[in-house]
């Protein structure tokens, strides 16, 4: 069965606890999305690297790959750094990538952004530090 590719950018970090924030987010995608093959990789810090994920991508089954950082807003990453690991331009948001035996479209995903439910999520974590009064 083809799958989506699916990876989750994140930025690294030497705290280990940022790097499991993405891993974690990462087997949550997987576990409720059996239609994605989940990877991840980050721009610095941690292993695997972006290029080293989209790599392991090259023998698989997969009918497209997506990448979807786990960045709240744009910045030099985003816009710059990420597309060109990607063979990307500043500008592009789609591309095709190499597989062992054919190429298939790559697309990559905005950053999260100012959306309502990371206001909810805001909210969340404000009643809880509440419930500590």
């Amino acid at each position: 069965m083809t799958k989506t590719g699916f990876l989750l950018v994140g930025h690294g970090s030497k705290k280990e606890y940022n790097k499991n924030l993405i891993t974690k987010t990462a087997d949550i995608i997987a576990e409720r999305n059996p239609d994605y093959l989940v990877r991840y990789g980050f721009m610095e810090f941690n292993e695997p690297t972006i290029r080293q994920s989209l790599d392991m991508f090259k023998n698989d089954d997969v009918d497209s790959i997506v990448v979807v950082p786990l960045f709240l807003a744009r910045g030099v990453h985003i816009d710059e750094d990420i597309p060109g690991i990607l063979g990307l331009t500043s500008e592009q948001k789609r591309g095709l990538f190499p597989l062992a035996n054919k190429e298939v479209p790559l697309v990559y995903a905005d950053p999260i952004g100012p959306k309502p439910l990371l206001a909810d999520l805001m909210i969340e974590n404000a009643r809880a530090a509440l419930d500590l009064i």
